[in-house]
């Protein structure tokens, strides 16, 4: 009796038991498992953390149990399972399987990573009637030189982009580029015109920056007046975000496929244009290619802990627009950097209200590319490069106190997308930051567009006026801001030839001055344009072997070619005027002799058809029309005749014995000689505009 009375107190003290852990029989408690985290801060529990492979993990996954009311239950198993570790790793394991909350509902336990870098998950689970019965830490293992791979992936990625950005801007160019800036100055009359083009350029040139230095070079070349390019600075803004447009699209995984379309298409095809087409997709893939290396290698980025802190940081407005813009400005290009901010914002690194200032100091940063090409150039050229900046200035301050309103416009222009594995609608981010870039620039082109001339009465304001170094010579049209226009650099270099020419041609002027008015003077002002001459024909000839030495196709290396012989055809000149014809001169001037009166006509006359043929190799140089070339070499032949005649004249009047015709003979005889020699480069150049050897 006695001992069934001890049973049933020992059950009903169980039944007891069972009943306060786990309610009435049939029943359970509807207890709640969350990720434990305090002040908001998730990151307390111990989720996605991240250590060398084969080590414990520095923090213990922490889960929190409720009851139905919230309040921390005690008391409660809680399971801990690995539920996912690298193809290949079994040697990951946690210290305790099974672990009782605590007076505060907490339950904890350490993972041991395996020897495998990959991803390693753990599900805690709790009994309940509650459909929240678990979740899911995630960790992640790395090799022990992750770092390095960090750097190499990164910079690798970067240099496989700016390839990529380069080949696709040469395959553009070979195709259309070169044409489309030639149009580029035809269109300047009308800014929104001008707007127009500029942004289709600098989509075709794939660089906002490389626009503004070709502007630079236009306005110092005197193509442009500083007026006309504000619409196609506005224009270039807006083109430049193309590029982001294209590199926001998620097509890595096609990637080397792309490259390798590209490929055929250049080896396999002979067409030019078809080759210009193949060498845009390999830029194209590529592109996406190093993005996809500079992603994958920042990855490890997302859980190191000292990074994050210093992006949370950076994603300050201010601190945010400093970075952009000094990092945009160090690596030459917001394509690349904007590349670098979309890779971090698609590994959960950064918001989209954080990379916004990025953005506006990143499109401040491009402009150091023009300004410093504007160094060298004067203070018209430097307008350019300070317009550019100073728009991108303004957008600055009307976004920056506009940052939250900004970000919820973009989220307007960009809905969210399903995933693919799971069917659920998640935030296109790389799609965000590329419309708020795109978005940002063209809601500031539209709000300075109507003011273009006050903003250019601004920039003339700004700007200060440097005092013009004096230099003894100096060019007036070529710019090495142009060479990454080879079309329009052939063609400055022509007008800068012209002027060369001129030069000759007034030497020439002044060489019969020396036998017919006898004035000293003259010797002085032919060595001064000897010497502007030979500096115009080094600063020629350094000119036109840049534009051979970069991509130049075959009616290029032609134009360049024609221009260096009509050069060299010039300088010959130059100097039988400035050594033959000079030294001839001054022994003229202390001999004391005359020319008859026929004699001096003829030479005077000879002179002035020499003249004639240099003119009209100017006017060929000039107009590049080939009728005066043909005209110039049908003359050319007359041109000798007379040449002749006129020796033969001369040998008539030595006959009659005419003293002065004896005394000057020789130097008579020799101005005919060295006058004919001047007839016949300037026929060469005819010539060789011609196609004629």
């Amino acid at each position: 009796m006695q001992r069934r009375q001890g049973q049933n107190i020992f059950i009903k003290a169980l039944l007891f038991l069972l009943l306060i852990l786990y309610g009435p029989v049939g029943y359970s408690h509807n207890y709640t498992i969350q990720k434990y985290s305090l002040n908001g801060r998730t990151k307390v529990s111990g989720d996605e953390q991240w250590a060398k492979a084969g080590d414990r993990l520095n923090h213990p996954f922490i889960v929190l149990v409720t009851d139905s009311t919230g309040t921390a239950a005690p008391g409660i198993k809680v399971s801990f399972e690995v539920v996912r570790t690298p193809v290949g790793a079994k040697d990951a394991y946690l210290e305790r399987y099974e672990v009782y909350t605590n007076s505060s509902g907490l339950a904890r336990t350490t993972l041991h990573l395996g020897e495998l870098e990959g991803e390693y998950q753990v599900v805690a689970r709790v009994k309940t009637s509650n459909p929240q019965s678990f979740v899911i830490f995630t960790a992640y293992a790395y090799a022990s030189n992750w770092a390095l791979m960090l750097f190499v992936g990164l910079l690798g990625g970067l240099a496989i982009f700016f390839i990529g950005l380069k080949q696709m801007s040469k395959g553009l160019r070979h195709g259309i580029a070169n044409k489309l800036r030639v149009i580029l100055l035809r269109m300047s009359r009308n800014k929104y015109v001008a707007t127009l083009f500029g942004a289709f350029a600098t989509i075709v040139t794939q660089s906002s920056s490389a626009t503004t230095v070709m502007l630079i070079g236009f306005v110092q070349s005197k193509l442009l007046r500083f007026e006309q390019t504000i619409g196609m600075i506005l224009g270039a803004a807006i083109g430049t975000t193309i590029t982001v447009q294209l590199i926001s699209f998620k097509l890595a995984d096609y990637s080397l496929l792309i490259v390798a379309l590209g490929f055929g298409m250049v080896v396999f095809t002979k067409k030019q244009v078809h080759k210009s087409i193949g060498e845009t997709l390999i830029g194209f893939g590529l592109i996406f290619y190093g993005m996809h290396l500079m992603s994958g290698a920042m990855s490890p980025l997302k859980h190191y802990e000292p990074f994050l802190m210093v992006i949370e940081n950076v994603q300050q407005p201010l601190l945010g627009v400093v970075v952009g813009t000094l990092l945009t400005a160090l690596v030459q290009s917001s394509a690349a950097f904007i590349g670098i901010v979309l890779a971090m914002c698609t590994q959960g690194l950064i918001s989209l209200e954080g990379s916004i200032p990025l953005l506006m100091g990143a499109n401040l940063g491009t402009t150091i590319t023009g300004i410093i090409a504007s160094f060298a150039t004067g203070r018209e050229a430097k307008k350019v490069a300070l317009a550019y900046a100073v728009f991108k200035f303004i957008g600055i301050l009307l976004l920056f106190w506009l940052i939250e309103p900004f970000a919820n416009l973009v989220r307007l222009f960009t809905p969210d997308i399903i995933d693919p594995t799971s069917g659920t609608f998640v935030t296109n981010i790389g799609r965000q930051v590329a419309n708020a870039h795109t978005i940002y620039n063209v809601i500031l082109t539209l709000i300075v567009l109507p003011f273009t001339k006050t903003f250019a009465k601004i920039v003339d304001w700004v700007i200060p006026i440097f005092p013009e170094k004096r230099e003894p010579y100096k060019v007036q049209f070529i710019d090495t801001n142009l060479l990454q226009s080879p079309t329009i650099a052939i063609e400055v270099s022509r007008q800068e030839l012209v002027g060369m020419a001129k030069l000759v041609q007034s030497m020439l002027d002044d060489s019969i001055r020396l036998f017919i008015d006898k004035n000293p003077s003259t010797i002085d002002t032919i060595h001064e344009k000897e010497n502007h001459i030979n500096f115009l024909r080094d600063k020629l000839n350094d000119y036109l072997l840049k534009i051979s030495h970069s991509d130049i196709n075959e009616k290029e290396v032609d134009s360049v070619f024609k221009v260096m012989f009509a050069t060299k055809e010039l300088e010959q000149i130059g100097d039988i005027i400035s050594k033959n014809i000079l030294e001839k001169g001054k022994w003229w001037l202390g001999a004391g002799l005359e020319f008859s009166h026929e004699g001096k006509e003829e030479l005077i006359e000879f002179h002035r058809l020499t003249q004639k043929q240099l003119k009209r190799a100017i006017d060929i140089l000039s107009t590049f029309n080939l009728d005066i070339a043909r005209k110039q070499l049908r003359k050319y032949e007359h041109y000798k005749q007379v040449g002749i005649e006129l020796e033969r004249s001369h040998f008539d009047r030595l006959k009659q014995a005419i003293n002065k015709s004896i005394a000057s003979s020789k130097t008579h005889l020799e101005l005919v000689s060295l006058y004919r020699i001047i007839g016949s480069h300037a026929n060469n150049i005819a010539r060789i505009m011609i196609g004629e050897n």
